[in-house]
């Protein structure tokens, strides 16, 4: 008599474990494998649903599978499989918090990467639309939307009816989506001249008081004053700041389309001058999440043995995770001149994912008087998902809840780490305060 199979386990009790993301094997390009992996993974999906608050891929999982005529994903046509990859935006949440099924567990589903792959095959198949090529080649549209002619005419376009439906037509740009404004005098223009103060650098932790700024692209061409502010913020507590000289983009918007050679083409020239800058004693600080999870995540993952990417990964930090280490060390001024009082803090998806805690929340209760409310909810936004004609109305559903929850917190502020997720969240509110930046809001309570 043959020894019974054992039971499969329901969940896991042990630490995740993620693979790496073998982008560069032809069998990771493969439609039948693909689908193949796809029926397998929508299949435990369907027997579990615990995901189905999370975004929109799960509701449309779930409906293909329960209109099918077996109701089964055996049902449901191969040809609808892409209907779920399309509603990803690669958050990460459905493993990091929700998943029971993430390896070690045997079943070792990773649905964030598989979505990936799927985008990653329907990219390299050229079914990915051109217009949101575009939009996703954020350095090319900041240099063009900031030089002197043009800047003033895209940014009154934003605000005109006939080019927004232009927009919609060309670029697959919702009507009323929020579009950010272009600064013609970019950050980098204005910190062109701008030299780091000569202070005694003292380490704290895993930092060594010197930092360099990997400004993004939405620090650099949208809000220059998010990173103007992070400059006050850390030279305020004697840390010498300088920018990175010739940086691009770090490769999430790419990443979300599934266009893994631009991403390898961005790694190819930013990690080069971050090491050279940590080599010389530099961190590197980014003040928008996804910049830093694609440093500290998503290439170590698509690289796991390169040695410069693991060396960035090591010395890149979130603003406030790098705050909080000199607090620790007593080297966090807290001479603070000005109350903050009620806070909404909105966590972004791609913040909560690094697994580093609450820190900003930690910094800010510094600030005497400050109450600070979480709500660690998606804002809907995730780039281009946001303002994308097919899933506008949809990010608009997701970021309800959130704004519902900040409404009933009658709060002085309302705040994201992700400024992206703040004016989506913010857009539905009526603030008491134009601050939503946590950064923007430390140097308001330093009064400087």
């Amino acid at each position: 008599m043959s020894n019974p199979s054992p039971p499969v386990r329901e969940g896991s009790l042990e630490a995740p474990t993620r693979y790496p993301l073998n982008w560069q094997d032809p069998e990771f390009y493969e439609q039948a494998d693909l689908e193949s992996e796809l029926e397998r993974v929508y299949d435990v999906c369907h027997g579990c649903r615990r995901c189905v608050s999370l975004c929109a891929a799960f509701p449309t999982l779930f409906d293909l599978v329960d209109e099918s005529s077996t109701f089964e994903v055996d049902g449901v046509a191969r040809s609808d499989y892409q209907k779920v990859v399309d509603e990803c935006y690669l958050c990460d949440l459905c493993y990091q918090v929700k998943c029971p099924y993430v390896p070690p567990h045997e079943w070792k589903i990773d649905f964030p990467h598989l979505m990936l792959r799927a985008k990653a095959v329907q990219f390299k198949n050229g079914e990915r639309k051109l217009s949101h090529k575009l939009i996703s080649s954020t350095v090319l549209a900041g240099t063009v939307a900031s030089l002197p002619v043009i800047n003033p005419m895209v940014n009154a376009a934003k605000e005109n009816k006939i080019m927004r439906k232009v927009a919609s037509k060309l670029l697959d740009i919702h009507p009323a989506a929020h579009l950010p404004e272009h600064h013609r005098e970019t950050l980098k223009k204005r910190h062109k001249y701008h030299r780091p103060r000569k202070v005694s650098a003292t380490a704290a932790g895993p930092t060594r008081g010197r930092v360099a700024l990997f400004a993004t692209c939405y620090c650099n061409f949208n809000e220059p004053g998010i990173a103007e502010d992070l400059v006050a913020v850390f030279e305020h507590n004697g840390i010498a700041v300088k920018l990175t000289e010739k940086e691009v983009c770090c490769g999430m918007p790419k990443l979300e389309q599934g266009d893994l050679e631009s991403v390898d083409k961005y790694r190819r020239k930013n990690i080069p001058q971050l090491v050279k800058l940590i080599d010389e004693g530099w961190d590197i600080v980014a003040a928008v999440p996804s910049c830093v999870l694609m440093f500290k995540q998503e290439l170590p993952l698509m690289y796991t043995d390169d040695a410069d990417i693991l060396k960035v990964k090591k010395h890149m930090f979130d603003p406030f995770e790098y705050l909080l280490h000199r607090r620790k060390a007593d080297l966090l001024n807290t001479q603070f001149q000005q109350p903050l009082g009620t806070i909404a803090w909105h966590v972004p998806c791609h913040q909560r994912v690094q697994n580093i805690g609450p820190k900003t929340r930690q910094v800010l209760e510094l600030v005497p008087g400050s109450v600070i409310h979480t709500i660690e909810r998606c804002s809907g936004h995730d780039g281009t998902y946001g303002v994308r004609n097919d899933s506008w109305a949809k990010a608009q559903k997701i970021a309800r809840p959130v704004i519902s929850r900040a409404e009933k917190m009658d709060a002085d502020y309302l705040i994201s780490d992700c400024p992206m997720a703040a004016t989506q969240i913010a857009d539905g509110l009526k603030l008491k305060h134009e601050e939503t930046n946590p950064v923007s809001l430390l140097r308001k309570a330093y009064g400087i």
